[in-house]
């Protein structure tokens, strides 16, 4: 008869466990450290740092052998003084926001329907939702340049119609600047929306009916509660591009757009002030961590309530 000696692991199978489960976390951190905190610590080191005439000085100096380190703190100080900056960060927040709200009330309805569709049906919906990713994003939001323009499709069928008389400006709009943005990423909106959707227990539903409650009340007290980490996923991934965006209002919302992705072009490669660009890359990223970490409390808090 086996005893319980014979079944209890030996040291070298529990160090062998615990050094392929250390690798698991090592990699993806390994990986993190070299792609995104690497560059990033490279990007505030330069916006710490001063320009000379083409390039930008070293924050590191050898001085009589003695190493010195200058840190110019003048760029983040302009970006609290001068409305330029504030208004670029305060417009691309705000139309992140409504981009983000009008994918929300888009792609909620499409994904409930997508995960209360037959099994059957549902892979055709998922392929209709990531059908756009197979043209490029360039091309995509080019087309709205063209349908949006002023003897653009959408204007001559209008006044072949007589729906209206003249063409309706459109291009270079708060207008075409969502629409382009909305169309972009609100498939980012509908995936993580339909992952929990799909997964929800129905009994709860049923419950909840039974009880009495109307199907209004089931909806907004069962089904929203519980798909809130899919919302705030979902928003989170519309949100944080939306801010940095450059492609979009450069191509839809015309050169008098006001977004903070505009300033850093300029300032990187019109005005060659390669400090003060950095400056505002490091400020608009500590601008997205705050989103993120609301989001990982909000799962933090998720996981706890479960366990």
């Amino acid at each position: 008869m086996a005893t319980a000696a014979t079944f209890a692991p030996s040291w070298q199978t529990k160090l062998t466990g615990v050094w392929g489960r250390n690798m698991v976390i090592a990699i993806p951190m390994a990986f993190l450290l070299v792609v995104f905190l690497l560059p990033f610590l490279v990007v505030f080191k330069i916006s710490l740092s001063e320009m000379d005439t083409v390039f930008f000085k070293d924050i590191f100096s050898l001085r009589d052998d003695v190493i010195v380190l200058t840190l110019k703190f003048g760029n983040y100080l302009s970006l609290t003084q001068d409305t330029l900056y504030i208004n670029a960060y305060l417009s691309s927040i705000k139309i992140a926001a409504v981009t983000t709200l009008i994918c929300l009330a888009i792609a909620y309805p499409f994904a409930y329907f997508m995960a209360r569709s037959p099994a059957d049906r549902r892979p055709a919906l998922l392929m209709l939702v990531m059908l756009p990713f197979w043209t490029s994003f360039l091309l995509r939001v080019y087309a709205w340049k063209m349908l949006l323009a002023d003897n653009g499709p959408f204007n001559n069928a209008a006044i072949a119609l007589g729906l209206i008389a003249e063409p309706v400006k459109m291009m270079n709009t708060p207008f075409s600047l969502v629409l382009g943005m909305v169309y972009t990423y609100v498939p980012f909106m509908i995936l993580p929306l339909y992952a929990n959707l799909v997964k929800m227990d129905l009994r709860l539903l049923e419950a909840a009916l039974d009880l009495g409650a109307t199907p209004w009340q089931a909806f907004w007290r069962i089904t929203v509660p519980l798909s809130m980490s899919g919302i705030i996923a979902g928003s989170m991934l519309v949100f944080i591009p939306c801010v940095g965006e450059f492609v979009i209002p450069e191509l839809l919302g015309g050169p008098e757009t006001l977004m903070i992705g505009h300033v850093l072009w300029d300032e990187f490669f019109s005005n060659n002030d390669w400090p003060m660009a950095a400056s505002v890359a490091v400020v608009m990223v500590a601008l997205i961590i705050i989103p993120l970490a609301f989001f990982n409390k909000h799962q933090a808090e998720s996981t706890g309530g479960r366990a």
